[in-house]
């Protein structure tokens, strides 16, 4: 929280995107009885994922265990979660009419169990000191589903449709702002000290596209929480996005989360503004303590210092990134940071 809020701390902090996952044991036990969606809508199971890394790793937050698509089914979107690869979307969006069928959001009755399991893992955290990270997934990312019907590499049929139908397009991002917008008001309402903002695939688009497709759309969201939580910090989060850093940040956030393709430096010379990030998740898998060290020592050297930035990786963990690898490097930050 000191550093979203550009204040000193005695270390530098550290979490990890996707840090209750597939990697960690005791959280393979859990699934082997609960489907994913399943653990996400049960309030227990997820207050014991979400706090697993808090105890296993020692990071200094808490982010919600959930699924971005999980806001969808109150709007009527049905779809399934399949192991490997991702959220399969039943009847996938083609039209202005299918947009109009998305029903209105609302978080008490659709998410309950969401709010539940934060408020649950709030009072967790509370005794501890650590922050808990709400999050939701941005307007571009969750349309891309909504549109593809499946993960996609080349986003072809989102594309066509944000290019060929403007109707089409602008009702479904007015809709999912207004989704978004009321989950994590719910969420900081719940509990969460912090959100964020994954827009996942937003770097499959052109500077030009996302100034006219995107932009207003994430800047309505970002004001309407901006006005509403001032003092709530909002992570905005994109993957091979380097090229969009000035147009994203005029379109809101108070804190960046920078991948790997950009350095921390030339992000904060674009930005002014705090940085998440950017250790690429694959070095976690690395054998050798010499390699991680030398790698999480370089990120460190790039942030020169500045106290305006939380460590992390450029995306998520991986599933064969080893534990103690995760914990080596969150004590390996935390004790040569210290101030």
């Amino acid at each position: 929280m000191n550093a979203c809020r550009r204040e000193s701390s005695d270390c530098t902090p550290v979490w990890f995107m996707r840090q209750a996952g597939r990697y960690l044991p005791a959280y393979r036990e859990i699934r082997r009885d609960h489907e994913v969606l399943e653990a996400a809508k049960t309030p227990a199971i997820s207050e014991k994922i979400t706090l697993l890394p808090v105890k296993e790793l020692g990071v200094d937050a808490a982010v919600m265990f959930a699924d971005i698509m999980l806001p969808l089914e109150g709007m009527g979107v049905n779809f399934r979660i399949e192991e490997d690869v991702g959220p399969i979307i039943a009847d996938p969006i083609r039209n202005v009419a299918d947009v109009e069928k998305l029903r209105e959001f609302q978080a008490a009755k659709h998410v309950p169990y969401v709010l539940e399991a934060i408020k649950r893992v709030k009072e967790n955290l509370d005794r501890t000191g650590h922050a808990l990270i709400g999050f939701s997934g941005a307007p571009f990312t969750i349309a891309s589903y909504l549109i593809e019907g499946r993960p996609s590499r080349d986003f072809a049929k989102t594309k066509r449709l944000m290019m060929e139908d403007r109707d089409a397009w602008s009702l479904l991002l007015s809709k999912l702002v207004d989704m978004i917008s009321k989950y994590l008001s719910a969420q900081i309402d719940a509990g969460a000290d912090v959100v964020q903002l994954f827009d996942s695939w937003i770097g499959a688009l052109s500077v030009v596209d996302y100034e006219d497709y995107i932009a207003p759309f994430v800047r309505r969201l970002f004001d309407t929480l901006g006005h509403d939580y001032p003092d709530t910090p909002k992570i905005h989060f994109g993957t091979g996005n380097g090229h969009l850093l000035k147009s994203m940040k005029r379109s809101g956030g108070d804190v960046f989360s920078i991948d790997w393709r950009i350095s921390i430096s030339n992000a904060r010379e674009i930005l002014q503004l705090p940085i998440q990030g950017n250790l690429e998740p694959a070095v976690l898998l690395a054998s050798r303590k010499e390699f991680l060290t030398k790698r999480t020592q370089l990120v460190l050297d790039d942030n020169g210092g500045s106290s305006e930035y939380i460590f992390n990786l450029g995306h998520g963990v991986l599933r064969d990134t080893p534990v103690e690898n995760a914990r080596f490097v969150v004590e390996y930050v935390h004790e040569n940071t210290k101030t």
